[in-house]
C-alpha cells in the first residue's frame, strides 16, 4: 500500500500537492456520495491517487497546460493530476449532474483553484473544441470511442491518455482504424505499475497529428452506439 508522501516523492511533486491529495482522499472516504466503490483510505490511495499519478511518466502529460478529463466521476486522473501539475487548468468534463456536485465539493475540499468542473458530455464540449494538450479518460469506453471523443477538443500536437487494463489486441486495432479518420496516430501503449500489487495496468498515448475533419464531433452518444472502426 502507497502513501501520498510515498507518491509526492516518487513524483517529485511540491509540498502542497501532499495536502491536496490528501484532502481528495478525506472526502471521498467522508462522502457518502462519491461515485466510487473504492471509498476506503486504505484502498484508494492506490486504487484513485497512485493510478492517476502514473500518467507523469510520460513527457505529455508533465508539459501540459490544459487538460480535459473525460467521464470525471469521482475526480479521478484529472482531480489529482491537477494537484499534482498546478500549473495545468484541468476540466473535469462529466455528463451526471449529481457526479458534477460531487466533483466541486471535492476541488473547494482540495482547494484545487486550477480545475474548472464541465457539465456536458465530450461531444457537447464546444468551448473545449481545439483547446487542449492532453485529454485523460480512465475506465470510460473503448479505444474507438475515446479517440473519437478526444480528437476535436486536441490542439495539433495534443495528446490522449487512456487507461486501461489487460491488453486487446481486437480493441486497439479498432482504435488505430478509428485514429486514423480523427487525425490522431497512436504513439505507445505503455505497461505501468502504479503500485507494487498492480497488474495489467497500461497507459494507451495517442498524438493529434493533422486537423480533425469538420464532420466531428458526431452527436451526441453516437460515437458509442456506432464506433468508428
Amino acid at each position: 500500500m502507497s502513501s501520498v508522501p510515498e507518491l509526492a516523492a516518487r513524483w517529485e511533486l511540491e509540498d502542497r500537492a501532499v495536502a491536496r491529495l490528501e484532502a481528495l482522499l478525506d472526502v471521498v472516504e467522508a462522502d457518502p456520495h462519491a461515485p466510487t466503490t473504492v471509498r476506503a483510505r486504505a484502498e484508494a490511495v492506490d486504487a484513485h491517487l497512485a493510478d492517476s499519478l502514473v500518467a507523469l511518466e510520460l513527457p505529455g502529460v508533465r508539459v501540459a497546460r490544459r487538460v480535459a478529463d473525460l467521464g470525471s466521476g469521482a475526480g479521478f486522473p484529472g482531480l489529482a493530476l491537477a494537484a499534482a501539475l498546478p500549473g495545468a487548468r484541468v476540466s473535469a468534463v462529466e455528463s451526471a449532474g449529481r457526479r458534477c456536485d460531487f466533483l466541486r465539493r471535492a476541488v473547494q475540499a482540495a482547494g484545487l483553484e486550477n480545475v474548472e468542473v464541465v457539465h456536458a458530455r465530450a461531444e457537447a464540449w464546444r468551448e473545449g473544441t481545439g483547446a487542449c494538450d492532453l485529454v485523460t479518460a480512465r475506465a470510460l469506453a473503448s479505444l474507438p470511442v475515446l479517440a473519437e471523443y478526444a480528437a476535436p477538443l486536441l490542439r495539433e500536437g495534443g495528446t490522449l491518455v487512456a487507461w486501461k487494463g489487460r491488453r486487446d489486441p481486437g480493441e486497439e486495432a479498432a482504435g488505430a482504424a478509428a485514429a486514423e479518420q480523427l487525425g490522431l496516430e497512436p504513439q505507445e501503449v505503455r505497461r505501468v505499475e502504479p503500485f507494487p500489487a498492480a497488474r495489467d495496468r497500461h497507459l494507451h498515448v495517442y498524438r493529434k497529428t493533422a486537423p480533425t475533419p469538420a464532420r466531428f464531433p458526431r452527436r451526441a452518444g453516437m460515437a458509442a452506439k456506432r464506433p468508428l472502426a
